[in-house]
């Protein structure tokens, strides 16, 4: 099992413009390498074999002769090995030569891709030697001692294990409607891009905006190799850029302006590129145009004997948590997400007021400071911002105390309401022995205190604002018509580990130093409803995680179900990953196996909270609301995904 993972080499290897013989030699070591390493795809740069800047060398017959020789060589060398290599060559067609990608493995030319468009302007000259696929003709041509079958035709490569490719070369990348384009709407996972780009200024920083946004626009890996240090000659210098992106992002890069030759490897993770494309009907409606069935050209690449996969990637503990150089712009990006969809509910109705329960925990936290930030953009005094705390059997001094210190120095209107007397009663209504600390003792608590606060909306003509995250909706950690419910809920989708940074960038963004110091230890409070009365000491006795789990690995498996569609053999094998003795937070495998399970669960069970939540803005790429990204039936059985979800016999 793969995983749904192709591991992936871009090579520099060292050149000597013109020496056949000698650029044969550097790519065959490189291949090596990369086959000792499990690389199923390596891609060179344009031209690897004679070197880009022969130029009018290109009209020898004897550098063309000596590059078809170099190419039936590798043949020979590459017979008994699994790996796919893509090199660069000129390629004679009858009266054209073309600039051309030329696809081996285990000694067989796979296919020739000819490069669409030659630049020819400023220091390009390509049109001086070489024609474009356009002008060629379908053709057969007895080249490396094979027939084989040159055009312009679209290919896309089936690799054993699954993944799809295609190619281009250099300048098409650069062109308007890049075949890449057209092979990613066939069906290609990959792109391979073979180039010889020279070094200006500003020149690296747009290349890199180009790919990222050429791979994000098609939803594809695209794996990029210039030529580097031995291509500079005359007038122009190159750097030797390898580059791996993945939907956008950069996974792997070269040392630029090395004079060694460099190899990067990666893994391109094409199932999680499949599933993005299927979740996004944009790409799905782009499929319907722009090629007919006979139009692109498919080759399915020999069969291999795999290896033992290991994942060479990081994974990310925290996916929900930006990852930029500037995590402020990004929490006020944020905030201001929360703020403007506040402040259009309280516009569109006119309302002046809302309440809000403040327990001195990090949710409600958040939520004040949302409220804080969208009266202070209204200009509305932060007097109609009711905040509402309601000690009950499990509160301790450490929250209470923190939840009026904050209200106190944010300048909003405090109401205390102890809710024991009202519970107690309550529970005699019922008939429920108040020494019995289950369900009924604990969402008994839950409900009177929505029921206050729904109340005071009313009393004030104002709206609750509910408190409750992602984290907790995914699991059901709300109490079905108490917490679960209000008017508008600012936390809606943002996860518990996300809250913990929003908050630490208030406390650091320039408030109070009380305020600052509350906002300080409500991050450093354990997570608590604080239902259960406190120990003999007056801590919190009823701590979140120890019931339900860390929310750090709930979050992940919150991330990879619902924005990847991962099965949890694969969420099972990232955790581990993200998760070993070497991270922030390292978890056993036993632990990951049992919490994944849990959520596996209770995300399962839970869906009908999650099926009447009230409105609430989306922030981020995933959200739980009905009306939104997720759509389940309420009553849909687990069984299936705990059945995948790795059983270990420790």
């Amino acid at each position: 099992m793969n995983y749904g993972y192709i591991k992936v080499a871009t090579a520099i290897p060292s050149v000597k413009v013109g020496d056949c013989a000698f650029n044969l030699q550097e790519t065959e070591q490189m291949i090596v390498r990369a086959e000792g390493q499990g690389v199923e795809v390596i891609v060179f740069p344009e031209l690897s074999l004679t070197g880009y800047t022969c130029q009018d060398l290109f009209r020898q017959q004897l550098l063309v002769d000596a590059a078809e020789q170099s190419v039936l060589m590798l043949l020979d060398f590459t017979r008994q090995l699994d790996i796919i290599a893509i090199v660069g060559a000129p390629v004679q067609v009858g009266t054209i030569l073309l600039n051309c990608a030329v696809v081996i493995q285990k000694g067989e030319v796979l296919a020739i891709i000819p490069k669409t468009y030659l630049p020819n302007y400023s220091e390009f000259y390509e049109k001086r030697w070489f024609a474009s696929a356009q002008d060629l003709h379908p053709t057969e041509i007895l080249f490396a001692g094979s027939r084989t079958f040159v055009s312009a035709q679209p290919i896309v490569f089936r690799t054993y294990t699954g993944a799809t490719f295609g190619i281009e070369l250099c300048e098409d990348v650069w062109a308007p409607e890049p075949p890449s384009t057209k092979l990613t709407l066939a069906g290609a996972d990959i792109i391979f891009n073979l180039s010889a780009s020279d070094e200006l200024i500003g020149k690296n920083a747009y290349l890199h905006q180009l790919l990222s946004q050429q791979s994000a626009r098609t939803m594809s890996g695209y794996v990029y190799a210039s030529s580097g240090f031995g291509e500079s000659t005359q007038d122009v210098v190159y750097g030797g850029n390898a580059l791996i992106y993945e939907n956008g992002k950069c996974i792997a890069e070269s040392e630029r302006f090395s004079f060694e030759p460099q190899m990067v490897i990666s893994q391109i993770d094409y199932e999680k590129l499949r599933a993005e494309r299927r979740n996004n009907t944009t790409f799905v409606n782009a499929q319907r145009t722009g090629y007919s069935d006979n139009s692109i050209r498919f080759i399915d690449c020999h069969s291999i004997t795999p290896d033992d996969f290991q994942l060479m990637r990081d994974v990310d503990p925290t996916p929900f948590i930006p990852q930029t150089n500037d995590m402020k712009a990004s929490c006020e990006e944020i905030f201001n997400i929360q703020v403007a969809g506040l402040a259009k509910r309280l516009v569109h109705t006119n309302c002046k007021t809302v309440v809000i329960g403040i327990s001195g925990g990090l949710d409600s936290t958040l939520a004040l400071l949302v409220c804080i930030k969208t009266f202070d953009k209204l200009k509305l005094a932060r007097k109609g911002i009711i905040g509402v705390t309601m000690p009950g059997f499990g509160t301790t001094d450490r929250t209470y105390t923190n939840a009026m210190q904050l209200m106190q120095s944010l300048g909003v209107t405090i109401k205390e309401i102890s809710i024991k007397d009202s519970v107690i009663q309550h529970f005699k209504d019922i008939d429920h022995d108040i020494n019995v600390h289950d369900v009924t003792y604990e969402n008994g608590q839950a409900r009177e205190r929505t029921q206050i606060l729904m109340d005071l909306s009313n009393k004030y003509n104002g709206m609750v604002i509910g408190t409750g995250d992602l984290s907790e909706l995914a699991l059901g950690w709300a109490t079905y018509n108490g917490d679960h419910m209000s008017m508008y809920g600012v936390n809606v989708s943002i996860p518990k580990t996300l809250i913990k940074y929003l908050v630490q960038y208030v406390a650091e963004s320039g408030v109070d130093e009380t305020s600052r110091l509350t906002l300080l230890d409500i991050i450093d409070t354990p997570i608590s409803p604080e239902l259960i009365p406190a120990d003999e000491d007056g801590n919190i006795k009823q701590k979140t995680e120890d019931l339900v789990g860390p929310y750090v690995l709930h979050d992940f498996f919150l991330y990879y179900v619902l924005r990847c569609g991962f099965r949890p053999q694969k969420i099972f094998m990232l955790a581990k990953k993200a998760f070993g003795d070497d991270s922030e937070y390292p978890f056993d495998d036993a632990t990951i196996e049992k919490w994944l399970k849990t959520f596996l669960r209770r995300f399962f069970s839970q869906q009908f909270k999650r099926s009447c939540l009230p409105d609430g803005p989306k922030v981020g790429s995933v959200s739980l609301s009905p009306r939104g990204d997720w759509r389940m039936p309420s009553d849909a059985n687990s069984t299936l995904w705990l059945k995948d979800t790795p059983t270990l016999n420790l």
